[in-house]
């Protein structure tokens, strides 16, 4: 993919995410939350703010795909090998903490070309913090360049993590949150999955892990992590999938010696 075409979709990018950030601060005070499941909570901003990413990148290019997190279920499959560049945004990544009005929640907007992910945004609307990368031209935050942490041992890492929605399937992430916490020098869960991937591109966090994510969580914040430097796979070591449920993304240091102890297993 030629550079200039990449410019020209990281900068849509960009102006879709401050697009959907606006419908969630207008709706912010004000929306009705009802459920899509019992531990999934959805609102009328999420719907508007998808709505106004994909119109916005529709315009703009006509001939691509767009996989949302509020499309029917049809809609958020993986793309085809011979699918068009295909956008997969999540319009509002941290449901939870929006709700309650916890400022940690952003949009999240990856493009995905031939299987591979070139160009990520992550916009955080109450701190006006804007992530954005394409492949091979550096990962920044608001014009200013990211790289991911120098941190070396677990002893004096700090990781983040999420949890699924489902306590059913929480029992795994629970082992590891423990495993994990007796290794390093802390651990957070900040509910927001794009955020915990743009926080380590920023080298504020050194390593992630997590078994659930969805395709629309990690793509935006997967290419940040790769362009600031870091390294992103399966949980196993195996090439990473968006479209596969567990993600490891660490620094260069730390991302072995994260993989050595999830292939090991819980000891």
């Amino acid at each position: 993919m030629a550079t200039d075409d990449l410019r020209a979709y990281l900068e849509a990018a960009v102006e879709a995410a401050r697009l959907g950030a606006d419908v969630l601060e207008q709706w912010r005070t004000r929306f009705q939350v009802r459920e899509k499941g019992r531990y999934d909570l959805v609102t009328e901003a999420d719907v508007g703010s998808q709505h106004a990413i994909q119109a916005h990148l529709k315009k703009r290019f006509p001939a691509h795909d767009f996989v949302g997190e509020e499309a029917p279920v049809e809609q958020r499959q993986k793309p085809g090998p011979d699918a068009p560049p295909t956008w997969i945004v999540d319009p509002l990544d941290g449901t939870t903490n929006y709700v309650h009005d916890v400022p940690m929640y952003c949009v999240s907007i990856g493009l995905q070309d031939r299987g591979e992910l070139v160009v990520g945004v992550v916009f955080d609307p109450r701190q006006q913090e804007m992530f954005s990368a394409a492949r091979g031209s550096g990962a920044f935050l608001n014009g200013h360049r990211l790289n991911v942490s120098l941190v070396k041992t677990l002893d004096e890492a700090l990781l983040s993590t999420g949890f699924p929605p489902d306590t059913q399937r929480m029992e795994r992430a629970l082992q590891w949150w423990r495993q994990f916490s007796f290794n390093t020098q802390a651990l957070r869960r900040t509910g927001s999955t794009a955020l915990n991937l743009a926080y380590l591109a920023a080298g504020r966090f050194d390593g992630y892990w997590a078994f659930d994510n969805h395709a629309w969580d990690v793509a935006g914040g997967v290419v940040l992590v790769r362009e600031a430097g870091g390294l992103v796979t399966r949980t196993d070591g195996s090439e990473f999938d968006a479209f596969a449920p567990d993600c490891l993304a660490a620094n260069p240091s730390l991302h072995p010696v994260m993989l050595d102890m999830l292939r090991k297993g819980l000891v």
